[in-house]
Parts: structure tokens; sequence; C-alpha cells
């Protein structure tokens, strides 16, 4: 049998009340794609840290070609010819692509020779990046490609891949695919972290799945269904999110006119947006990264302050007012970023359950923080929305990323918000949770609220939201029906010429109606 490039026997990582991994073994062979699957919490995390130096695993051993491999460190593991992409990107907007290169690298060679190696590897894999644009002028694709780049001039032989898709249109998952695929031909492995199971079936030949830090299957997933292996990872038969029929009522939000410049050089500054949305509605907000996003969040959550009449709640103007004022009107929001926006990273989970329930949840009585009250405020977050954690008094860097997505929008779905902005959501989160995560939305419009849902996930837009628009370039479409909406049509408002799509669809019904007038008149 040949011998495989990395073996991994027995793993074990436990943590104070936790057991991050148990007994894992599996193995993955020279010039294979192998996906690693599980849901929020399953281990995956604390798998691949081990293997690429960032923690020392407990029990067990790994086997480099047959060799024992124990890195203590990473840069250990890139000597091997391990290489990481994180989920989350580790680069300074502020300088060009080689420099960000050369400040992940162990031995850069000077910066006019690594500028050239940059144009050369990113020609020879398809990924076009200029090594001397700031990376603060990058769409968030490009500055994956930044991410990859550097791991692929370290020469490596494994590379890890950590939600390598979130953040990237279906343009650029398809050229990053052929990319694996060429490294793939070449003799080089990937192991593969995603919850999104259409693309594990599309790219990967064989597939780990971890349940609760257990070993639980392994298989080859072009051969099962995304809806088979979901369930493989959680244990259990998945619901679909139920649409009940929802009334809708009066204007809750009502967004006019919003002019807003951008926080920073490399933000988007928001042209002329307007919106309105009903008690009992979800408005779905679709758009490639970067075009305004978190800034049309920050504007609704009252971060960013705009004019006084260009935001109103339950008809009460609220553009000059802030976060407390808005939150006492019912406008809760839960921003994208979750570690260090959503969540204050060092503090407990009750602390952070504080930070924004202070006063709908009444968890400061004169002047004195109620801590028993918040802590069981954070129980019944955790509990409601299966947050695996050992408990409230854990700090929030301390989950899983999933796991801290489902606490933070679970504390604001909890504080029954009449308005509720949410941005990604389900970013980063398992099946079962996206579909719980989903499905708290919707019973919360059925229940009477209006929901803005803001999400680069077109799929989840149009299985959950009522109408759906387009943020590009700061600018936001008029809204459309989603029953009814193709994919060719949401792709034109993504690119921005949904509202000259709308208009021709106008005119020509205009033109319709006379010539059948005229038509009629002449009979």
């Amino acid at each position: 049998m040949t011998t495989p490039l990395l073996a991994i026997e027995g793993l074990t990582k436990t943590y104070p009340g936790v057991i991050a991994n148990q007994d894992v073994s599996f193995t993955i062979g020279e010039g294979e794609i192998h996906a690693l699957l599980g849901e929020n919490g399953a281990g995956k995390s604390t798998l691949v840290k081990a293997i690429y130096g960032l923690i020392r695993p407990d029990a067990g051993r790994m086997l480099w070609r047959g060799a024992p491999y124990a890195p203590a460190a990473p840069h250990e593991a890139r000597a091997t010819g391990v290489a990481m992409v994180f989920q989350h990107f580790s680069l300074f907007e502020a300088m060009d692509v080689a420099e960000n290169v050369a400040l992940g690298m162990d031995n850069p060679p000077p910066i006019r020779q690594l500028a050239a190696n940059i144009a050369q590897v990113s020609t020879d894999y398809g990924l076009p990046l200029d090594p001397h644009r700031l990376v603060g002028d990058l769409s968030a694709g490009e500055r994956q490609r930044v991410e990859i780049i550097r791991c692929l001039l370290q020469n490596p032989q494994l590379l890890i891949m950590d939600e390598p898709t979130s953040v990237l249109t279906p343009q650029e998952v398809e050229i990053l695919f052929q990319t694996l695929r060429k490294l793939r031909g070449e003799g080089r492995s990937i192991l593969y972290i995603s919850h999104k199971l259409d693309e594990i079936r599309a790219l990967c030949e064989t597939a780990t799945i971890l349940r609760r830090g257990a070993l639980v299957a392994s298989c080859d997933p072009r051969e099962k269904s995304a809806r088979e292996l979901a369930e493989m990872m959680v244990g259990t038969a998945l619901q679909p999110p139920e649409r009940a029929g929802r009334t809708e009522g009066e204007v809750l939000l009502q967004v006019t006119g919003l002019n807003l410049r951008a926080p920073s050089a490399f933000g988007t500054s928001l042209k002329d947006v307007s919106l309105s949305v009903r008690a009992g509605e979800i408005l779905g907000i679709g758009g490639v990264a970067g075009n305004g996003q978190d800034e049309l969040l920050a504007a609704l959550s009252g971060e960013m302050r705009s004019a006084h009449q260009a935001i109103t709640v339950k008809g009460e103007p609220v553009g000059r007012s802030g976060p407390n004022t808005r939150r006492a009107l019912g406008l809760l929001c839960a921003p994208e970023e979750r570690l260090g926006h959503a969540a204050a990273p060092d503090m407990s989970l009750t602390e952070n359950a504080l930070l924004t329930g202070a006063w709908r949840e009444k968890l400061v009585r004169g002047g004195f923080v109620d801590w028993a009250r918040a802590r069981a405020f954070a129980e019944k977050v955790i509990q409601r929305f299966d947050v695996r954690t050992p408990g409230p008094d854990v700090a929030a860097r301390a989950l899983s990323g999933g796991n801290l997505q489902k606490f933070v929008i679970g504390r604001e779905i909890m504080q029954r918000p009449q308005v509720l902005v949410v941005n990604q959501p389900t970013w980063g989160v398992d099946a079962a949770a996206a579909a719980a995560i989903r499905q708290a939305l919707m019973d919360l419009a059925q229940g009477g609220a209006a929901v803005v849902l803001i999400s680069q996930d077109l799929d989840e837009l149009l299985t959950v939201a009522d109408r759906f628009c387009a943020l590009n370039a700061g600018r936001l479409s008029a809204p459309r029906p989603v029953a009814g909406l193709s994919m060719e049509q949401v792709g034109l408002m993504l690119g921005g010429a949904g509202d000259m799509e709308v208009a021709a669809d106008t005119a020509a019904e205009t033109l319709a109606q006379t010539r059948s007038g005229a038509v009629h008149a002449e009979a």
C-alpha cells in the first residue's frame, strides 16, 4: 500500500469541560482533496490547529510520509510542507499585496523579487493579482487570493482551507476550484473544510466526518446527497424551514434617500438608499462582499448617524439617534463580524449577553448589574440555540465560529425585537444550525416583526425572504417579490442592472397595454 502523505492516529485533545477531539484517526493521500466535515463544535478547528502546529494533542500521533510529525509551532509545519488559509483574513489594508505576503513568510526574498514571484504564481494558477495594489482596495475574493498565493509561494504539499468560499461570488468559487484541481494534478493535497455541502460533492473525493469530537463516518461525498452528508454530520434527520402564511402590517422601518460617507477610505459610501419593511415581512438584501453591507447595518443600528428624517422606526425619526435609543424602540441588529463587533472576545457569554440585553431584558436595576438575571438570560440563549459550550462563564473567543454566531443571533432574537437587521446570519454555521436560524427569523416575522436579512447566500435569501433587492456599490435596487424571481434576474440585480430591468419590464407592459388599447379602439 502507498504511504499516505499524512496519517492521524488516535488524536485526542481535551479542554476544561470539553473533549474537542476523541481518538480521531484518518489519512490524507498524495494528490487528494479531502473534506473535513462536522457541525459547529465537532472538533474540526482543533484538529487542523494540531496539524498546523498551533496546539499540541494530549494523546495520539501524526505521521508525515510515515515519519513522526509533531510540529511545536506553525513555522515547523510550514517547513515540513503544510500551509493553511484561515477563514478570517489576516491582512493589513494600508499595505500592498507584496508587503502583506512578505509579513506571512518566514524568509521572504527582497520585495522586488517577491513582487515578481507573486505575479508569476498568480498567473500560473489562474489567480490574477497585482502585487503593488493596496489590500484595502481589493475585493474579498482578491484578498483571499493574497492568502492563497502566500501559501503557494512556500511550495506546500498539504494546503488546509477553512471555509474558503464564504465571501466569494459564484464566479470566484469556480476560479478557486480550478486552482485547487490544478494543485491536485501536481500531486499536492488539500484538506478542505466547508459547510457548503454541494461544493464538497463537486470538489472532494473523500470526506471524514466528525461529531462531538469523534470520527463517525468516512465516505466518498460524490456518492452522497447534500442532505445525506448533513444528516451524517448531525446524526438526525433535517427538517427544511417551514414558511407559514404571514400577514403584513404597518411599515415598521422606513429608510428614505439615505446618503452616508464611508468611515474609511476602504469602505463603501451609501448613495440614495431607500427601503421599507412592514410587520410580518422579511426583506432580503443581496450583494457581493464590500458593496456597502457593513455601512448599511451601521447606519440602521445607530453606529453611524445620518439625517434625522432618513430613518424612521414605527414612524419616529432616529437618523441622529444612537443604538440605545433605537433598541428602546425595538430595532435590534446583529453585524457580520461576530468576534470583536458583535461580541467582545475576552468577555464571558454572560457579559456579552449584558452588552446588548441590558435594557430590554432589564439586566441593570438602579444602576447595578443583576448578574444572576444576566447569567440566566445567557443560559436561555445557549439552550434555545444549541450553543455548544461548557457554560455562560466561558469567554466568547473560546467558542467555535459557528457556535459564537448562534449565540450572537440568538441573543438578539431572544430580546423579541420589532425590527431585526442581520448581516450574514448563517455564515460559518453547519446545515442544522443554519436551518434553525432561518426558521427563527421566519418565526420572528410570523409573530409580527419586520426583518431585514443581508446575506451573500442567494439560496438563503430566496428561501426566507418575501422581497429581494440588491446592494451594488452602495446603491440599493428596487425590491422585487421573491416569488417567481429567477437566478438570472438576481444576477442582473447584483450587477447593478436590476433597476434597468424593472424599467424595461414596466415599459414593455405599458407598450403592450397601449397596443391592446389601440387594437380594441380599432375593433
